[in-house]
């Protein structure tokens, strides 16, 4: 069984399944897991900053609301887990961070983009599948 698990999370509904899958993970273990739940803030360039009027603390607030329904069905699950909110490209950040720290399974939603969308913005989940060492468990 997995000991160590990241989990990856973006705030969207298939965030949210991917969370549940971990806790069926989690429960169904005999002995304990060590998770650690992860969002990544896309980089902003200087340039989207002055364009966008983005504030650098809006930017790290909407990642701690965006792992807060992910903590949440944890917390009522009773499951333990640490969290960390990292800086960068979301797909190799999250590959390296497996990588790494030695994680045994990396589990994360996927968008469900169509195939123009994939070609146009990328796939998370593709790269960490792509980069990931370890298994990568990909919820739709």
């Amino acid at each position: 069984m997995y000991e160590k698990i990241l989990l990856a999370v973006d705030g969207s509904e298939n965030s949210i399944r991917a969370t549940e899958e971990v806790i069926k993970i989690c429960q169904a273990s005999t002995h304990p897991v060590q998770l650690e739940v992860t969002h990544v803030i896309q980089d902003v360039s200087n340039s989207e900053i002055v364009l966008q009027q983005v504030k650098p603390d809006n930017i790290n607030r909407d990642g701690e609301l965006r792992i807060q329904p992910n903590e949440a069905e944890l917390q009522n699950a009773n499951i333990p887990y640490t969290r960390t909110i990292e800086r960068g490209d979301a797909g190799k950040t999250i590959a390296n961070k497996a990588n790494n720290d030695s994680f045994d399974l990396v589990v994360i939603g996927t968008r469900g983009l169509n195939g123009f969308q994939k070609l146009v913005v990328g796939s998370v989940s593709t790269e960490v599948i792509k980069r990931a060492n370890c298994p990568v468990l990909v919820v739709k």
